[in-house]
Formats: C-alpha cells, sequence, structure tokens
C-alpha cells in the first residue's frame, strides 16, 4: 500500500485524535487508551513504556512481555521503543457483538523484581458494516379491494455497527400507488410497512416493483436494499383485522408449557368460508421464536411450547398473520409483544359453603341459592379475587362480605322451559396476567302446578254408525300437561248434562286414565242424529287445574228399517189395496197408487216400485211407476181381460243391503158407465144424489166420501193442537207419524216423518227438512200444513 505525505499526515492527525494519553492511577496502576476497529498492521496505540514509567533500557532485561485473556494476538509492544500497535485486524462486532462497550484487556508483567501492570485499550465502532436486509427479496400479496391507507408490514433491516452507525433509516423508491410508514415503539424497536395511497387494479397492473434502501447513521452513510414485489390479486376482498396492530402480553417465567399466552380474535366482514380465519406465524419470525411458542390455527391461541427463561430472553416480538380460506386467501397482520415476567404462582378457591335445591319455579326473586366463598394464598393485587359467573342465567352473584358472595335468583323461573341449569363460577385475582378456577353447580328446578292440561283442539267430530255394540269404543282424548309428576298425572270424566229426558252418562262414559269414550248402549239415528257433549281433564296437582273439549258425535244410519205400507182405503179386503176400473180406460191411465214409507234416512229411505210378474207368465196390461207408486195402464183394456186383476208391488229400499215388503192390488173391471160414478178417490168434491141413487155402488160412494172428509178433519184439528203444543214439548222427544200432501207430488203420498231433535242440550230444537219432490202432477185436494215430508212413493228422512 503506497502513502503519500498527505496520507501520512492524515493518518498521524487520525491517530492523534483517536489516541488517549496514558492515565496512571497509583492505586491501581491501570492504563487506558482507544483504537479504532480495523485500524491497519501496525497502528499507534500508546506508549506503554513511557506510561508505565518503565525505561526502556529495562524492558528487555526484565523480561517485559504483555498477555491478554481474551485476544493476546490482536496487539503487540515493541520492544526498542516501547509502544503498544496493532497486531492483527481488530473487528469490534466479532469480538463484542452488538455491546456498547467493548474493550481489551492486557496485563503487562516485568520481572526482576516482579510488576504487573493492567491495561484496557477501549476499542472503537467504526461505520464498517452496511445494513442488511433478511431475504434478497421481499414479496406482498394485496388484494385489488384493498382500501387506500391498508397497512401492510415489511421486514427491516439490521446493523451490526452500535450507536450511530446503526440508526437506520428507510426510503422507498417512487411509486404512486406505495409509500413508506415508519414506527418506531417505546423499546425503540422500528417497524416498518408498505401504505397503499390509492386502489390498485390487478387488470391494469398485475406487478409492481419496489426498491426499499436502509440507510445507516455513519460517516461516510452505508446503504442495504431489497426488492419488494407487490402481486395484486382480486376476488376475495376482505381481509381479517385484528383490534389492533400491536399486543403487549406479560407473562411470567415459571408458567407450564401449553399455558396461553394470548388468545387472538380476528374478524372479517366476509361471509361464509371467505370469513374462516386461520392464525399462523409470518415467515419472518425467528426460529427461536417457532421453538418457543405454539399458535392454534383455529381459535388463534397462543401457548406456551417451551419453559420461559427470564433471564434469557426477556422479550419475544411475534408477527402474527390471520389468512382467510377466500380464493384467493387474504391476511390481516398483528405484533404480539411477549414480556416475560414473575409470574403470580397461586389460583383462586372457589368453595360452595351452603346450598338450597331444588329451587321452586315460583320462588320470589331475591331468593338465596347459595353461599360462596373464594380465597386466594396470594397477596396484593394477585390475592384480591373477583367472582363472576355464567352469562345469561336467571342467576346472580350478590357480594356480601370480603370474597363471600350469595347466589340469588335475579329473574323469573320456567321448569316447563328449563328444568336443570348448569352454573359455572369463575373466580379472579388481580394478578398480570391474572389466575382463575371455576366450580361448576348443578340448580335444578322444582315443579309447581301451573299448566292445566290442555286438548290438541277445542271440538272433535265423531262419526259412530247406528246399532253400535253396548260398551264400544268410539273416541280416545288425549291431554297434555306440561308439568311433571302429580302435576302431570291427567284424569278424564264426563261433564254430565241431560240429553232429553236421560242423562248423558246412560249414552256415553270415558275411562278416566286413558281418555277412551265408550258408548254405552246401542244409539238409534232415528232417535238420536248428534250427541254432543264436554270431557273434562283434571290433573292431580294442589290445587288441579283442568281444561274441557267438546265431541260431536253424528250417528250414521243405516238400513235397519224396512219399507212399511201404509194402510190401505176402508173397505179393501186383507189390507190389500182395492180399486174398481172402467174397462173402457185407455193405455196411460192410473188406476191406483201404493203408498209406503221408510223410517230410515238417505239413500235407505229411498223407495222403488216394482210389478211382480203374474202366476203362469201372463202379460199384465197394467205397469208401476218406479218411484211414484202409481199403478197405470199399459194399454187400452178390452173383454178378454179378466174381469178382476190381483197385482203384486214389491217395494225395496236403497240401502245395503236392501229391504222390501209386497203389496196387493185387487183391481174390478166394471163397465164404462159405471167408471166415473166410482173414482172417487181422485176427486175431493160430492157426487149428486140423483146420479147415487141410479149407481149400484152408490152406498160405498158415499161411505168412501165420508171416511175421506173425517180424516181430513182429523189430520186438521191433529196439525192444529200440534202446533199449539210445540213450545210446550220436551227437548229431544220422537213424533207421530203424519200423512203429507204435496201440490207438486200430483196425488196423495205418504211419508213417516219423526219429529226428531238435534240433542246437544244448547239452543232451541231443530227440526228435520223437508223435500218434495217437482217432478208429478199437482194434488187434486186441499194442500194440508205437516211436518212431514215426501217424494212421490220414495220417502227420506234427511236431505
Amino acid at each position: 500500500m503506497v502513502i503519500t505525505p498527505e496520507g501520512r499526515l492524515g493518518s498521524r492527525c487520525l491517530l492523534l485524535s483517536l489516541m488517549f494519553l496514558a492515565v496512571w492511577e497509583a492505586g491501581s496502576g491501570q492504563v487506558l487508551y482507544s483504537v479504532p476497529e480495523e485500524a491497519k498492521h501496525g497502528t499507534f496505540v500508546g506508549r506503554i513504556a513511557q506510561d508505565l514509567g518503565l525505561e526502556l533500557a529495562e524492558l528487555v532485561p526484565r523480561l517485559f512481555r504483555v498477555a491478554s485473556k481474551d485476544r493476546g494476538d490482536l496487539l503487540e509492544v515493541n520492544l526498542q521503543n516501547g509502544i503498544l500497535f496493532v497486531n492483527s485486524r481488530i473487528d469490534r462486532e466479532e469480538l463484542c457483538g452488538r455491546s456498547l462497550e467493548c474493550s481489551i484487556h492486557l496485563e503487562v508483567v516485568v520481572e526482576r523484581p516482579l510488576q504487573v501492570f493492567h491495561v484496557e485499550v477501549e476499542v472503537k465502532d467504526i461505520n464498517d458494516n452496511p445494513p442488511v436486509f433478511p431475504v434478497k427479496e421481499q414479496r406482498v400479496l394485496i388484494y385489488e379491494s384493498r382500501l387506500p391507507d391498508s397497512l401492510f408490514p415489511l421486514e427491516g433491516a439490521s446493523d451490526e455497527d452500535v450507536g450511530v452507525n446503526s440508526i437506520l433509516t428507510y426510503k422507498l423508491s417512487s411509486s404512486e400507488y406505495f409509500s413508506l410508514d415508519v414506527k418506531t415503539n417505546s423499546d425503540d424497536n422500528t417497524q416498518i410497512g408498505l401504505v397503499l395511497r390509492k386502489s390498485v387494479d390487478r387488470e391494469e397492473t398485475p406487478t409492481h416493483n419496489l426498491l426499499l434502501t436502509a440507510t445507516d447513521g455513519g460517516k461516510p452513510e452505508l446503504t442495504g436494499s431489497v426488492q419488494v414485489l407487490v402481486t395484486v390479486m382480486d376476488v376475495n376482498d376482505n381481509a381479517p383485522r385484528f383490534s389492533q396492530s400491536e399486543y403487549e402480553v406479560r407473562i411470567f417465567e415459571n408458567s407450564d408449557n401449553g399455558t396461553i399466552v394470548i388468545r387472538l380474535n380476528a374478524s372479517d366482514p366476509d361471509e361464509g368460508i371467505n370469513r374462516e380465519i386461520s392464525y399462523s406465524f409470518n415467515s419472518f419470525v425467528p426460529p427461536m421464536v417457532i421453538d418457543q411458542f405454539s399458535i392454534d390455527s383455529n381459535s388463534g391461541e397462543i401457548k406456551i411450547r417451551k419453559n420461559l427463561d427470564f433471564e434469557k430472553v426477556k422479550s419475544y416480538k411475534i408477527r402474527i398473520d390471520a389468512t382467510d380460506r377466500g380464493h384467493p386467501p387474504m391476511a390481516g397482520h398483528c405484533t404480539v409483544l411477549v414480556k416475560v415476567l414473575d409470574e403470580n404462582d397461586n389460583s383462586p378457591e372457589v368453595v360452595v359453603t351452603s346450598l338450597s335445591l331444588p329451587v321452586l319455579e315460583d320462588a320470589q326473586l331475591g331468593t338465596v341459592i347459595a353461599l360462596i366463598s373464594v380465597s386466594d394464598r396470594d397477596s396484593g393485587a394477585n390475592g384480591q379475587v373477583t367472582c363472576s359467573l355464567t352469562p345469561n342465567v336467571p342467576f346472580k352473584l350478590v357480594s356480601t362480605f370480603k370474597n363471600y358472595y350469595s347466589l340469588v335468583l335475579d329473574s323469573a323461573l320456567d321448569r316447563e322451559s328449563v328444568a336443570n341449569y348448569e352454573l359455572v363460577l369463575t373466580a379472579r385475582d388481580g394478578g398480570s396476567p391474572s389466575l382463575s378456577s371455576t366450580a361448576s353447580l348443578s340448580v335444578e328446578v322444582a315443579d309447581v302446578n301451573d299448566n292445566a292440561p290442555l286438548f290438541a283442539q277445542p271440538e272433535y267430530t265423531v262419526f259412530v254408525k247406528e246399532n253400535n255394540p253396548p260398551g264400544c269404543h268410539i273416541f280416545t282424548v288425549s291431554a297434555r300437561d306440561m308439568d311433571a309428576q302429580e302435576n302431570a298425572l291427567v284424569s278424564y270424566s264426563l261433564v254430565e248434562r241431560r240429553v232429553g229426558e236421560r242423562a248423558l252418562s246412560s249414552y256415553v262414559s270415558v275411562h278416566a286414565e286413558s281418555g277412551k269414550v265408550y258408548a254405552l248402549q246401542p244409539l238409534d239415528h232415528e232417535e238420536l242424529e248428534l250427541l254432543q257433549f264436554q270431557v273434562s281433564a283434571r290433573d292431580a296437582g294442589v290445587p288441579p287445574l283442568g281444561s274441557n273439549v267438546t265431541l260431536q258425535v253424528f250417528v250414521l244410519d243405516e238400513n235397519d228399517n224396512a219399507p212399511a205400507l201404509l194402510p190401505p182405503a176402508p173397505g179393501g179386503p186383507g189390507g190389500a189395496v182395492s180399486e174398481l176400473v172402467s174397462g173402457s180406460v185407455g193405455a196411460g191411465h192410473v188406476v191406483a197408487k201404493v203408498r209406503a214409507v221408510d223410517a230410515d234416512s238417505g239413500y235407505n229411505a229411498w223407495l222403488s216400485y216394482e210389478l211382480l210378474p203374474a202366476a203362469g207368465g201372463a202379460r199384465s196390461p197394467f205397469r208401476v211407476g218406479l218411484y211414484t207408486g202409481e199403478i197405470s195402464t199399459t194399454r187400452a183394456l178390452d173383454e178378454a181381460d179378466s174381469p178382476r186383476q190381483r197385482l203384486l208391488v214389491l217395494v225395496k229400499d236403497h240401502g245395503e243391503p236392501a229391504l222390501a215388503v209386497t203389496a196387493t192390488v185387487l183391481l174390478s173391471l166394471v163397465d164404462s158407465s159405471q167408471a166415473p160414478k166410482t173414482s172417487l178417490r181422485v176427486s175431493s168434491g160430492a157426487m149428486s144424489a140423483e146420479t147415487a141413487l141410479v149407481d149400484v155402488n152408490v152406498y160405498l160412494i158415499i161411505a168412501i166420501c165420508a171416511v175421506s172428509s173425517l180424516l181430513v178433519l182429523s189430520l186438521l184439528l191433529y196439525t192444529a193442537l200440534r202446533c199449539w203444543a210445540l213450545p210446550t214439548q220436551g227437548v229431544c222427544g220422537p213424533g207421530k207419524p203424519v200423512l203429507v200432501c204435496s201440490s207438486a207430488v200430483g196425488s196423495w203420498s205418504y211419508s213417516q216423518q219423526r219429529r226428531q231433535r238435534v240433542c246437544s242440550g244448547e239452543g232451541p230444537p231443530k227440526t228435520d227438512l223437508m223435500a218434495f219432490s217437482p217432478s208429478l202432477p199437482p194434488c187434486p185436494v186441499p194442500e194440508v200444513e205437516t211436518e212431514g215430508q215426501s217424494i212421490g212413493g220414495d220417502h227420506s228422512r234427511k236431505v
């Protein structure tokens, strides 16, 4: 190396400016020097012989030597001139690391006589180390939906120098999208991050290449740089966010392995899989931190893996990423600063000293359920215990005395909603971090009779066929009681009342335990069509509670009544219908009518008429109306026809199976001159006396007219009496058969009508409907207002 005069002058000035005068301390005999690191071989350090008061000529005879505890070859003494000089390269960072003070301790030994001197050479730091980034390229993922002012942390550089030489400043290459954010916290830790100045568009610029430069404070300045590759991603547009960018945690050094250091909770406003968050260490976290701590990717809990040692490491700086599960994923960032302290090593104790269970569901607010005491063997803030209860329960803790609490009822209870509460009592001391312990308490709620039995619906409709066997099961009622034990034990009973002249219990009964309803006797549709009653359900509580349900039992008709023939006209032999027929009548002339009724209803009372064939297979000149029962001629009569015709008419209903009866009609053929005088059934007027004297059957006609008149008068009188006596009749009583004539029928038609009432026990009685057939010719006699009904020869009690 060539040194010019100017260079030698500059070096000498530098050495003179850096060299300290030797200081001799009489008590200790210690000499202090200083030398800059990286000084060249032979650099002057100090005149050690002169400063120690030794003669140059004595150095060799007295065996002058220098020994060093650290590095004895770094410095050497020239025995000729007594000058201490640099012997080999001195690297302060290698010798003392990042310690602010760095010295080389020398022991100078002189024998004959023996003397020992202590010499300390301070090594001064020079700016010989540039800032260094941990990686050559830092990659940052930014989603195009991120808002301006979003912060993305970057890893800063490190400088092995100390003091001003290690103070770093950062600069980012010019960019319209990004700027640099530099913050220094209380521990002089510098955090740098990339700030988004304006929104980025992946479709416009998918990547941004930036240059981050770090400059130290030395003279001259040294710099280091790293490439920052920013990749813009789209889709999932909300990254998880922590409530704060930095968390500080203090934890005691004797914490057990697995102890939770902190439970991080990041939030993501997205939905579905985009808001599911996974926690992890940042890629820049050192391996030492990863060995010391673990993080639960789902809950965000950071736990201790190895025992903490305050003497080794006093704090840890952990960078955490919260990454959602979107496509592509987005990440939020925070820093957890863990400071190790001496721990609070005693947890509080919780003791339940008294317990009053179970609790009645109607207990008054403020009722004391249990007495609880808490204690902590620690003192000061670590021994101050607070007690809390599981949230959202109808109980609360009331402090009664120091470390004593009462568990009291805070809101109303309802056993039907919640029958048992599992409470967790949490006691926490005032340490930092605080320790806690829990105690479980099961509170059972006792039932009171506050719920009446309830039926699924207020009314049921039941259909039962008549002629049921006695004691048959017709329905089952069921009520549910939400109470427990005897308060939920339901029994059933009839609400007794009168059905007509009889008690309800003579018709039906209900089983007290099962709720099954039985018909005690055969029901008759013709007597009782509807039976309405109530069943009561009562529990066994004190006092008992109950409710009622209404049953409407409709008695369905069965074909259990055969058609009945109305009495024939007076004078008929053997009850048969006898008529006189003119021998000259033409086809289609009505000569007689068969009358019948059926006590059933509907199809079971719908009657049809059929003419049975005569004996010997002879073809009869008569026919019968299918539904009217009218017998008419099929052709004109002649002398060949028998003067006396005996017809058999089959009357049957439409039930399943059908029931039938046979009517006999006797027809006598007479001369045509006698026919108008004998056909008195079709006319309601009287025949003249002069014609009757000529007719041989005048007495018969007079008798028929007299009987008919008496019959009409009797019917009118009976109807008047019935109408007058109607309000005084019983509620449910069968009526008597009456004769009905409808002008729409065209001839006398009989129907047995019972004045049947629907027995419900409530409201006025109801009569059956009446219907008439509109398809027949008008009736020749005055219409009699009755309570019956007729549809030709067909009768139905109910339409």
